[in-house]
């Protein structure tokens, strides 16, 4: 684990302390600065939208650098090792939200039922779906490098599953939260989210990849361009964290302890989808550089939009987002525990590329 942290900067080797930080920040300007507060809170795109302006903006400078790194002519290297590929796709998208939703039941509608309302239990419920459903986020490509994964299948991996998303996260999340928690989604709002959310940004980043390549070069693409975003992008995550938290500050304060709960089905769910997908990939002998990113990819989410999501359907202040944000704090320690037992398990894997 020590190795692993010498490779990270500061903002990466401590943010689930930032976030837990920004979490506290953002209650204590919730609290103090009310006014202040909920006019940020209105700023919407259109009325009813729940698209909060602030939270979108810096949501987009989270998505638009992971979009920048997809290289659509890498597709065609899924042929060479195509078993990777298909461990981690039926994690991801005949596993992961299903058992999202089982766990989401027992913990939330069972076991911790009593601690809460059945009001506030279905939209926990409904946010963990949210998150399930919305795989692999942009720092899939830090914990790849950790892990010593293949960079360009880990590239691959994440831009099928992106691509996945754009048909297949708004008619799932649509029937696994209206199936299973009872509330309504409205689908047209799900189809806004996944349109500003994942297919702008997409367009925006192949078109702008390809110029800039074409006019500067790769090199200076690699290493000027995508490495200036680096820090803003956690600097907009935490930016993030710090006004959802403002916007459910008098939600927390009353209910820290759902934190807490809510952070037992997602821990269970990380574990369980990267041993899947690991032992998946040793069963059918695929490399470790292919085996160590598809079971990183099998347990991350891509909380931008899973965020962006929920927010939307239910509002910056909703139980839906507060469980997509403990997403965010739950997921950082895990996965970097991830990549410690990928690096330490190497030795059970083909070494061929």
């Amino acid at each position: 684990m020590a190795s692993l942290s010498k490779k990270m900067n500061i903002f990466e080797r401590y943010l689930s302390l930032w976030v837990a930080l920004c979490m506290g920040l953002g209650i204590l300007i919730g609290k103090s600065l009310p006014q202040l507060t909920a006019s940020m809170q209105q700023m919407e795109f259109g009325t009813g939208s729940q698209i909060n302006i602030p939270i979108a903006i810096l949501i987009w400078l989270m998505i638009y650098p992971m979009m920048l790194k997809i290289d659509f002519a890498s597709l065609k290297a899924v042929g060479k090792n195509p078993k990777g590929l298909f461990v981690t796709l039926f994690v991801n998208w005949l596993v992961k939200p299903f058992s999202m939703a089982f766990l989401g039941w027992l913990f939330l509608k069972v076991l911790f039922l009593p601690f809460l309302t059945p009001e506030i239990a279905n939209q926990y419920w409904a946010g963990l779906i949210i998150l399930a459903a919305a795989p692999c986020t942009a720092m899939v490509f830090v914990w790849s490098y950790l892990a010593g994964g293949d960079a360009a299948y880990t590239l691959v991996q994440v831009s099928v599953n992106d691509l996945i998303m754009l048909v297949a996260f708004a008619p799932l999340v649509r029937f696994l939260v209206s199936g299973t928690s009872g509330l309504e989604v409205p689908f047209q709002v799900l189809l806004y989210s996944v349109l500003i959310f994942v297919v702008i940004p997409l367009i925006l980043g192949a078109v702008s990849r390809q110029y800039i390549i074409k006019s500067k070069g790769q090199k200076w693409f690699n290493e000027k361009f995508l490495s200036a975003f680096h820090p803003v992008t956690i600097l907009a995550l935490l930016a993030t964290l710090v006004l959802i938290f403002a916007f459910q500050a008098e939600n927390i304060i009353g209910r820290w302890f759902h934190v807490f709960l809510i952070a037992i089905p997602i821990l269970i769910q990380v574990y369980f989808n990267a041993g899947l997908a690991y032992g998946l990939m040793r069963i059918l002998k695929v490399p470790y550089k292919v085996a160590a990113p598809g079971a990183l990819i099998g347990a991350s989410n891509f909380f931008e939009l899973a965020v962006a999501t929920s927010i939307a359907l239910y509002g910056a202040g909703s139980g839906a987002a507060l469980a997509t944000v403990v997403g965010v704090l739950v997921e950082v320690p895990a996965m970097l525990s991830v990549c410690s037992v990928c690096v330490k398990t190497k030795g059970w894997f083909p070494k061929g590329a």
